[in-house]
């Protein structure tokens, strides 16, 4: 390759990576939800608990900025955290759905625990998703049905094993987890992104502090500000009084079905995140579905974030995932 070639492919390889940096710096972002802002508050209230930092164990390999699927020229990001050593029948694999309300946060926050995972033996990958200040519900869900059919897509790729995916979710993505989780392959909520050859059924779901029922008052009652519009609402475009159908159509809760996947929930000590579980567990149970309910003492809304919570949380996912998983 002579001189001038390699100088034309530099260009053009800085001018993608340009590109791409202003249509990201096009998208609107709201940070009020970021590690540090969390960090200032919760250590406010319990000066013992410290940050987990990301750090990729011994024998696993990350892989950043995978793009997932595409919709026009807004490309969809996943980081990838997988085992180095190879697995006959491949691996489980989990993707990580990120909190903020559905408005706020970044797929960067759970790597933590996707890196973590990843050592225990999954495929791991941290989606983004469309948040509010981009694009309203359902696009958000169709983008994750999307990173559900790219994990299968390309599982001989990464050594995944497609029957056995699972999604786990904190706070608005642990809403967002549940939902995959009860609409499988439920054609309003597929999207047109990806291969939809192949399946966005999930065969577990981890579920952390996410509500599952909308219409529940804890979610369903706050706009009572026009100027202060709630979560739900800026996700929705308008308030349970607006929409309430909306709201009913977006809530976990009225999906449950014999297909339902199992169900892991790690709750914080505030029960306003827990909004529509154990009505949710009473439908699982009359149709034999397995579900776990794990409360942690005294803790924050965002305590996966932090020790010690993080390591007892740690503990119920990893030996839910693999009595789903791995042991069937």
């Amino acid at each position: 390759m002579n001189t001038k070639t390699l100088l034309l492919l530099a260009v053009a390889l800085m001018t993608t990576s340009l590109d791409a940096q202003q249509k990201a710096a096009e998208i609107p972002r709201d940070t009020s939800f970021t590690i540090n802002n969390t960090a200032t508050k919760v250590l406010n209230q319990y000066p013992h608990a410290r940050v987990v930092v990301a750090r990729v164990p011994a024998g696993v390999v990350a892989l950043e900025n995978v793009i997932y699927a595409k919709d026009g020229d807004r490309e969809l990001h996943l980081d990838l955290f997988a085992p180095m050593k190879k697995s006959a029948n491949g691996y489980p694999g989990v993707i990580l759905i990120h909190g903020g309300g559905w408005r706020s946060g970044y797929r960067q926050m759970e790597w933590p625990m996707a890196q973590h995972l990843a050592a225990e033996g999954y495929v791991t990958a941290t989606a983004e998703y469309r948040l509010s200040t981009e694009a309203l519900y359902p696009v958000g869900v169709y983008d994750l049905k999307a990173a559900v059919r790219w994990m299968r897509e390309h599982a001989s790729k990464y050594n995944i094993d497609s029957r056995k995916i699972a999604v786990y979710g904190c706070s608005a993505g642990g809403e967002l987890a549940a939902f995959l989780g009860t609409t499988g392959e439920v054609k309003k909520f597929e999207g047109t992104m990806g291969n939809l050859k192949f399946s966005s059924r999930v065969q577990a779901v981890v579920d952390i502090d996410g509500v599952l029922d909308f219409t529940d008052p804890a979610e369903s009652a706050k706009d009572t500000i026009p100027q202060k519009p709630s979560a739900g609402k800026s996700w929705f475009g308008a308030s349970f009084k607006e929409k309430p159908d909306l709201w009913r159509e977006a809530s976990p809760i009225n999906y449950v079905n014999e297909n339902t996947a199992p169900m892991l929930f790690v709750n914080s000590s505030l029960p306003r995140y827990h909004a529509g579980r154990d009505e949710t567990i009473e439908k699982m149970k009359r149709l034999n579905i397995y579900s776990e309910v794990h409360t942690i003492p005294d803790t924050p809304h965002p305590f996966w974030l932090f020790h010690p919570w993080f390591d007892e949380a740690f503990g119920y996912i990893v030996t839910f995932l693999d009595k789903n998983l791995k042991n069937k």
